[in-house]
């Protein structure tokens, strides 16, 4: 059973119960598959994906990504044996995908308020655990709010990473989605997700249009928020990794946008553990993790090659060192006073979006084979 989320002050009203409904209808009627889309506002360009995650979404049925809806490809790094929470999952393509990479020592859990896409979700748990050869079961799924995972009974610091593709824009609470996901990470824990944002605070009046909800426009946050919303609720600055721009090519919803702009973009959040001392340090990648033998990319910022001396703030450093990446560097404390080049401030931090995409876009760098959408689009 699930219960529509606890009253707060942004989803109380009979509108925000309304946004549930019309999500609801949208994404479990409306749309059938991702051909469906009426624009291709979530086509987001990933990385080049490794063998083993290619390999993995081979093996997801048919079926399960028929109804896939989604702005990237949601797949952190160093994933054997942890336990991950998929909000919003769907149909479950990238549950199913996430539980082969964590192997049978993992788990994988998904909520959506779809019952619907719960249905398809649930129906091929039995198909994916024979194709990879686990049992019992490394997957599950539930029906419920994102908003109120007490609801469904999800416990305080249970979860190593928390993934969510495209959904957190759907919901009219966005910090009441970040603050439960912030309560069940474990310390150290990762939420790694892929959404739109825009480049200004959307207008009431734009959040009151379905369609443009639906295709996951006007409940973009926008960036600055995140920053702010996420920040106040106790997880380390988000840290940017992907960021494309949209483009809407139906006329009718280009004019109703007018000035807006929107990006698909991936962030990494980390819950850290509380009164630890953060400073400097010089880091080498080991090497070794799988899809990333030779090179690390963390993020839009920093890329880790094996073996060699990286130097990293007192924030990344402490991420590294508090997270389930501690035991993939080796660290090495940089001196006070150290002038040496190693301990010196190597490159301008990127968290605008925007300023990414448009870096992208300066060096024409167009989407490359690693994009996971629909020929219309993903969202």
């Amino acid at each position: 059973m699930y219960s529509v989320p606890r009253s707060t002050d942004s989803d109380c009203s009979t509108q925000g119960l309304q946004t549930y409904q019309d999500v609801k209808e949208y994404y479990g009627k409306c749309l059938k598959n991702s051909k469906d889309l009426k624009t291709n506002a979530c086509v987001a360009p990933s990385r080049q994906l490794p063998k083993h995650i290619r390999d993995a979404l081979k093996d997801v049925h048919e079926d399960v990504s028929a109804r896939y809806y989604g702005c990237g490809l949601v797949v952190p790094e160093c994933l054997e044996t942890c336990s991950i929470l998929d909000l919003g999952s769907g149909s479950g393509r990238d549950c199913y995908m996430l539980s082969k990479l964590v192997g049978q020592k993992g788990h994988v859990t998904g909520i959506d308020m779809t019952d619907e896409q719960v249905e398809v979700s649930k129906k091929y748990i039995g198909y994916h655990m024979q194709k990879f050869g686990f049992q019992p079961a490394n997957v599950d799924f539930v029906e419920g709010y994102i908003e109120n995972l007490h609801a469904v009974q999800i416990k305080d610091k249970s979860y190593d990473v928390i993934i969510s593709n495209c959904v957190i824009n759907l919901s009219p609470d966005k910090r009441a989605v970040l603050k439960e996901a912030y309560r069940v990470l474990k310390d150290g824990g990762e939420m790694y997700f892929s959404d739109v944002y825009s480049n200004k605070p959307v207008s009431e009046e734009l959040k009151k249009n379905k369609i443009l909800w639906g295709e996951c426009l006007s409940g973009a946050l926008c960036w600055k928020e995140l920053v702010q919303i996420s920040e106040e609720i106790g997880f380390s600055p988000p840290r940017l990794v992907t960021s494309s721009f949209i483009t809407v090519d139906n006329k009718e919803l280009e004019e109703i946008l007018s000035d807006y702009s929107f990006v698909s973009a991936t962030y990494r959040l980390f819950k850290l553990p509380q009164g630890k001392a953060k400073e400097k340090w010089q880091v080498i990648y080991n090497g070794g993790i799988t899809g990333c033998e030779e090179e690390l990319q963390f993020d839009a910022n920093f890329t880790f090659k094996e073996g060699e001396v990286v130097k990293v703030d007192e924030e990344l450093g402490a991420i590294l060192k508090n997270s389930r990446f501690a035991d993939e560097f080796l660290f090495r404390p940089c001196e006070k006073g150290d002038l040496s080049s190693k301990c010196q401030p190597k490159q301008e931090i990127i968290r605008d979006p925007f300023q990414l995409a448009q870096k992208a876009r300066n060096q024409h760098q167009a989407p490359n084979s690693g994009s996971c959408c629909g020929p219309k689009g993903c969202c």
